[in-house]
């Protein structure tokens, strides 16, 4: 499923236009960015939480050359699926 899919999935089942669905999903989409930007957490009860955790330094190889090299410390987004997707799925 991509954005489009999504999209046509909740302008058909809330009865809203495309265009007013493609905006709701725009909006939740950079509320949860704002979130994550500021270091917060999104949780979802029942779907899953979304946080931020940061990844050390570390060393690495160019897979093309095999030459080593660092990867700088980073931030990265981390999904922890809820009890309901869990049992959805199971």
């Amino acid at each position: 499923m991509n954005k489009s899919d999504l999209i046509d999935h909740i302008a058909q089942k809330s009865d809203l236009s495309k265009a007013a669905a493609t905006r709701a999903l725009a909006s939740v989409l950079e509320a949860v960015t704002k979130t994550l930007k500021k270091g917060g957490t999104v949780s979802l009860v029942g779907f899953g939480s979304f946080g931020v955790t940061k990844r050390k330094a570390r060393a690495g190889r160019n897979p093309s050359t095999g030459a080593a090299i660092k990867i700088k410390a980073s931030k990265v987004v981390r999904f922890r699926p809820g009890k309901g997707l869990k049992d959805a799925l199971n």
